[in-house]
């Protein structure tokens, strides 16, 4: 989001276990690279038991909670004399290299091959990827594959682990055809079933493996499968891969995109009408009285920012507790409300660029979802230091991907810039990392101002947000709904920047068009500028134009999705 003429003052805003080779045994070959296969049997423990795996003093479990993927993980229950090491054996294939990996999460928690090489991480508040590879020697035929904690340090989880390579027990390397036609048959609220056409292999297929993104999230003999386990109104996408008995693997099948049905409450999913209310800036009202006068609901708060060190606050200098924002928040829920912060935006020192890594700016994040017990939370990335450049880009993907896993329900939403046809090369390439890295992102907003509109404000913003719709179903794989379902349109009451001008007539033509088209979420910048002053130009306190005051709050009301 912009400000007015300040360009968008709104400040759119132990290593403990060494690492050991395995032994050649004098072996003169050079390795061969591993096929890539899970051959692990029971990987992500959805059986909803530990069988094939075996775990000291009986410390392992199957837990539904916490999980990575799917519906079940493992639970290590480490004490002071016992690390809870859980292991399976698998047939391997002589001076192979193969790659395992793994999700963990608790306090030292290790991933290795006995004999070999290990990985470990120290105390991830969410679940956290552990990766290593190893060569077999000459001679080997099979591998131990472990997971264990540290003495007294607390129950560890592991889930989705998994031993990429050929397995052992004959020559065979020939890998099945790959599935065909992969489609959903049915869904619930938590679940979706799917169902695709047969492999073949030269010696048989043995089992099918179900990817829920980059995650393998079940294992099944025949030709369908149920993933259970799955958060309502929420997109998903899947795939399947053909194994055959050596642990040879196919190519992934078509990917196909479910969003899951909505919860008890029968809704039609995540819908919010919420412009932009800011705090440090021009002359905010009391939201109390804009509530009343129009029968908004939920607000989004500008701007977070980092006030140093990866901590947030308010414009990066007011509190979480206890100033004017809180006083706003206090006020808003009083009367029946509540708010979405926004982190980012155009200007000021940001908590994407400045946090050091994805799970620090995850920790900063909580710190605001902690403070005020969201319900979602908005990153508005912009400018070269965020919307520009891939690696922060990534970071705010993938934090926003730990929150949501470690808050039930958090709604996600990403607001960027458009062209007038629909994202620019960075707005596509943040569609494709947030498809790429699994993000789960509820929405994708787009801000249809400053970007050339001129005076058909009504027609460019559609074909903007039509253009977004054809991206989102070209990434993800989802229908006309589906995509429609995940967008959200954040304009600029009265004049932009450029001196674009949406009057109140052309913002409930968008507003119509936005319930016509049941997308997820309507804001504009900013109830600040709510106020009449035609001829005023742009300025912090009002449009610009002749109007009601609170006039597009009370079209904003009006979106029901």
């Amino acid at each position: 989001m912009r400000i007015t003429q300040l360009r968008r003052s709104r400040h759119r805003f132990l290593a403990l276990l060494g690492t050991a080779a395995l032994a050649l045994a004098g072996a003169v070959a050079l390795p061969g690279t591993a096929q890539a296969a899970n051959i692990l049997s029971n990987p992500g423990f959805e059986t909803g038991s530990l069988s094939p795996w075996s775990c000291s003093g009986n410390l392992g479990s199957i837990v539904s909670s916490p999980v990575h993927g799917g519906s079940k993980a493992l639970a290590g229950a480490v004490s002071s004399s016992d690390n809870a090491q859980c292991t399976q054996t698998v047939s391997v294939q002589p001076n192979t290299t193969y790659s395992l990996s793994g999700w963990v999460r608790g306090s030292y928690v290790y991933l290795g091959v006995d004999g070999g090489a290990s990985t470990w991480t120290t105390s991830p508040s969410a679940y956290s990827r552990l990766s290593v590879a190893f060569t077999t020697g000459a001679s080997q035929t099979s591998a131990k594959i472990y997971v264990h904690g540290w003495y007294a340090q607390g129950t560890y989880y592991a889930d989705d682990v998994s031993l990429d390579g050929p397995g052992g027990g004959g020559s065979d390397s020939q890998a099945p055809t790959t599935p065909t036609n992969l489609t959903s048959t049915g869904k619930t609220s938590s679940s979706v079933s799917l169902s695709w056409g047969a492999s073949s292999d030269n010696v048989g297929v043995s089992g099918y493996d179900v990817y829920s993104g980059s995650n393998q999230v079940l294992t099944v003999s025949g030709t369908s499968a149920t993933v259970s386990g799955l958060s309502p109104s929420t997109a998903y996408s899947f795939t399947v891969k053909a194994r055959d008995a050596a642990g040879n693997t196919s190519a992934a099948s078509n990917s196909v995109s479910v969003t899951t049905s909505a919860g008890g409450g029968g809704g039609t999913g995540f819908k919010q009408a919420a412009p932009y209310l800011f705090e440090g800036w021009g002359d905010p009202p009391n939201p109390t009285t804009v509530m009343n006068a129009t029968g908004i609901k939920w607000f989004t708060m500008a701007f977070v920012l980092d006030s140093g060190g990866c901590n947030p606050a308010w414009d990066g200098s007011r509190a979480l507790a206890g100033g004017v924002d809180q006083t706003a928040i206090n006020q808003i829920r009083s009367a029946g409300g509540d708010i979405v912060p926004s982190f980012g935006g155009w200007q000021g020192s940001k908590l994407g660029a400045n946090c050091s890594s994805a799970s620090a700016l995850a920790g900063a994040l909580q710190k605001v979802i902690d403070a005020y017990s969201l319900k979602a939370i908005d990153m508005d990335i912009e400018n070269t230091d965020e919307f520009e450049n891939e690696a922060v880009q990534a970071r705010i993907l993938t934090a926003l991907k730990t929150v949501k896993a470690n808050n039930p329900g958090l709604k996600t939403i990403v607001t960027f810039g458009t062209s007038t046809t629909g994202p620019t090369y960075y707005g596509n390439r943040l569609i494709e990392q947030a498809q790429s890295l699994n993000a789960n992102i509820d929405v994708f907003t787009i801000m249809p101002f400053d970007f050339g509109g001129g005076s058909d404000m009504y027609g460019n913003t559609v074909n903007a947000t039509e253009g977004l719709k054809a991206k989102l179903k070209s990434t993800f794989g989802w229908d006309d709904a589906t995509a429609y379902s995940h967008i959200g349109i954040s304009g600029m009451n009265g004049l932009s920047d450029q001196q674009e001008n949406t009057t109140p007539a052309i913002w409930t033509q968008i507003r119509d068009w936005a319930n016509g088209h049941h997308i997820a979420r309507l804001a504009y910048w900013a109830v600040n500028r709510d106020r009449p002053c035609p001829g005023g130009g742009v300025v912090s306190n009002c449009s610009g134009i002749s109007q009601s005051t609170w006039q597009f709050t009370s079209i904003t009301a009006g979106f029901t999705g």
